[in-house]
């Protein structure tokens, strides 16, 4: 049985797992979604949520917790600025894990781990569809008719007539009196 077992080891070193995590987290939180192996996406996925709960608190102490994890300025502050107001309303459960198949070197099943969609609320997917849509124009008036582009009737080219004697003959096949334009 796997009790108190905290972590998956990855078959790294401590040094090696943690910059790999920390470069797994940079890059999901840059791009929001993520290609890797299904043990890397689970373990990764204990930290990027844990990443999100810190940029909700949004305090200088959260910010520095966040630096000393992923280690870049940028991907620090996309997460306060942009990520984490993402899910205000929403306690714990920012990623996903979608099982995609096996890798053909060496068998490991692979997985796409990307955070959550931003989340609209029921009321506001109601009042979407409720909305009405654009009034048609009265009755009265009629909408000018669109006319077509001038300078794209300028640049048509003639179209080239094909002679019907290099219709009749395949392709690379040359037969007697026939013009070698079509071919």
């Amino acid at each position: 049985m796997r009790h108190a077992v905290d972590h998956r080891k990855l078959r790294r070193n401590p040094s090696h797992r943690k910059a790999m995590l920390r470069n797994l987290m940079n890059s999901l939180v840059r791009s929001e979604r993520l290609v890797t192996t299904v043990a890397r996406a689970k373990e990764l996925r204990r930290l990027a949520d844990r990443l999100i709960t810190l940029g909700k608190a949004d305090t200088l102490h959260s910010r520095r917790r966040v630096f000393q994890l992923l280690s870049d300025k940028r991907t620090t502050d996309k997460l306060f600025s942009g990520l984490a107001a993402r899910f205000d309303g929403r306690n714990g459960g920012y990623t996903r894990i979608m099982r995609t198949g096996y890798r053909v070197g060496d068998g490991a099943e692979m997985a796409i781990i990307e955070y959550l969609p931003a989340e609209t609320s029921a009321a506001d997917a109601k009042a979407k569809k409720a909305a009405p849509k654009k009034a048609a124009a009265p009755a009265g008036k009629k909408a000018a008719p669109k006319k077509p582009a001038a300078s794209a009737a300028k640049n048509v080219a003639p179209k080239k007539t094909v002679d019907s004697s290099a219709k009749k003959g395949s392709i690379g096949e040359k037969k007697g009196g026939g013009s070698a334009k079509g071919k």
